[in-house]
């Protein structure tokens, strides 16, 4: 399965993946100077995402290797090459802070990095800010570039086109999913700012604003 180049900016690419009978999007962005690479959701297909690191790696001047594993959330179809590949690159991995205990029940992890939000991860050339978006788990993250023009924003299965991510029919949960999305992403950045969800095709927050009381009204 190849990968996809879905952004070719001044000092980094983004590549997509498709990968699993979950059809999970698998982000990495590698820095171009240095040859650094940050995976976002190791999600399934160890041997995929190989290639996929190769393919971004090609991307780069020189080869700089996997620098960071990050985790939207600790769902199973999120975190099955999570392991493998931590083990094979040395690569730390990061998640949120209450989502680390079930991704070290299900895949023996022990995360190297919590996350509860507001954090920076970076390589040359590239930021990511950790933003907290509670209610599909507990510890979702969803991850904002700094650069801008326009921000990308990787948000798990948060955010899809068409509504927040899966609350369970739960209205607690659903009530603080929809407000840290509307608080966090929506009353934060512009319309321009690109959405990469952990499934199917991206979006923009000016796509999908417009929808945000119907999202409200029916609850999911």
């Amino acid at each position: 399965m190849p990968s996809e180049l879905v952004q070719d900016r001044p000092e980094y690419t983004v590549r997509r993946m498709f990968v699993s009978e979950m059809n999970n999007a698998v982000y990495l962005l590698t820095a171009k100077a240095s040859g650094e690479q940050i995976l976002i959701d190791a999600a399934d297909d160890a041997e995929a995402l190989r290639a996929l690191l190769a393919d971004g790696a090609g991307d780069a001047a020189r080869a700089g290797g996997l620098r960071w594993i990050l985790t939207t959330h600790a769902h199973w179809d999120h975190t099955r090459a999570t392991a493998d590949l931590a083990a094979a690159s040395g690569a730390p991995v990061v998640i949120g802070r209450d989502d680390a205990a079930q991704l070290q029940e299900e895949r023996g992890v022990v995360a190297d990095r919590e996350l509860a939000g507001g954090e920076r991860i970076a390589i040359e050339g590239l930021e990511l800010e950790a933003i907290a978006l509670r209610g599909h788990t507990p510890g979702s993250i969803a991850f904002a570039t700094a650069d801008g023009d326009p921000v990308l924003l990787f948000t798990g299965d948060s955010l899809f086109p068409g509504g927040v991510g899966n609350t369970r029919n739960d209205p607690q949960r659903f009530e603080q999913l929809f407000a840290d999305v509307s608080e966090r992403l929506f009353d934060r950045f512009g319309d321009d700012a690109i959405v990469y969800p952990g499934h199917g095709a991206e979006t923009t927050l000016g796509a999908e604003r417009p929808a945000l009381p119907e999202w409200r009204e029916r609850g999911w």
